[in-house]
């Protein structure tokens, strides 16, 4: 079975301690959003989960293995992420971008093959850029441009995708549908998802597991079943949150 753990992780940023001393383990199939106010050092988290920055004290083991031992090419095989804004630095082409997903597994001296193209091409459909390819990316809109993020990390096939406010930018039926069914394949196949998410709704909708950062190193961990409630929601982001029951599920909306 797939894990990523954390042991005894401090993670900071400036003044900001975004957690003190976590030990969490993240599973095979399992979901999890972070959640906390903003600036409290969600996305630093994420990027140390990645294994892209080092925590203050702690360490990150995949599976049994310190993250730092193992080799970019491998650790790109194996962990994926989403960043909140990606600007293009050079022009690309949507089938250009998403194909960056396969680098990880490609040779040092050969470039993407038929195969890996016509992969691209049916997760671009997938995610509504049929007939794109040839598009440039300045020329997207922005959610046209996260959905060219999301391919490339599909493309990726790693084993956890981390992912940073995934469903920024993104219209109504991409945030639903197109991500409910990325998660669930994700889930499917036993990768495990981390995301850190704005809406704690669609939060509380697509993950099993939440972890939450109260800011000054404070976390708490756990199934969502139990940790979604107005108490922990209404400290969490220092605002009164009120919990309504609605057709089997329950939505969370300020006082």
């Amino acid at each position: 079975m797939t894990s990523l753990k954390a042991d005894k992780l401090t993670v900071k940023i400036g003044t900001v301690t975004a957690c003190q001393d976590l030990s969490v383990t993240f599973r095979s199939g399992q979901v999890w959003s972070v959640l906390g106010r903003n600036g409290i050092g969600k996305s630093t988290l994420l990027r140390t989960l990645a294994g892209l920055r080092r925590p203050e004290t702690g360490t990150l083991l995949w599976n049994t293995m310190s993250l730092d031992l193992i080799s970019r090419r491998k650790r790109a095989q194996a962990i994926g992420i989403l960043f909140q804004d990606q600007d293009p630095t050079f022009p690309a082409t949507v089938l250009e971008t998403a194909l960056t997903g396969r680098h990880p597994w490609l040779s040092l001296f050969d470039g993407e093959r038929e195969a890996d193209i016509e992969m691209a091409l049916q997760v671009l459909k997938q995610l509504g850029h049929d007939g794109m390819e040839q598009r440039e990316l300045w020329s997207l809109s922005g959610g046209e441009r996260r959905r060219v993020d999301l391919a490339a990390l599909v493309l990726q096939k790693t084993q956890v995708a981390l992912l940073d406010e995934p469903t920024n930018h993104l219209d109504l039926h991409y945030q639903v549908d197109v991500m409910g069914r990325l998660i669930h394949n994700w889930q499917r196949k036993g990768g495990i998802v981390i995301m850190v998410m704005h809406d704690v709704n669609l939060a509380t909708r697509f993950s099993d597991h939440l972890l939450l950062l109260f800011g000054d190193g404070e976390t708490q961990h756990g199934n969502t079943n139990d940790l979604a409630t107005a108490e922990n929601f209404s400290r969490l982001y220092e605002h009164p949150l009120k919990r309504y029951p609605t057709n089997g599920q329950h939505y969370f909306f300020p006082e």
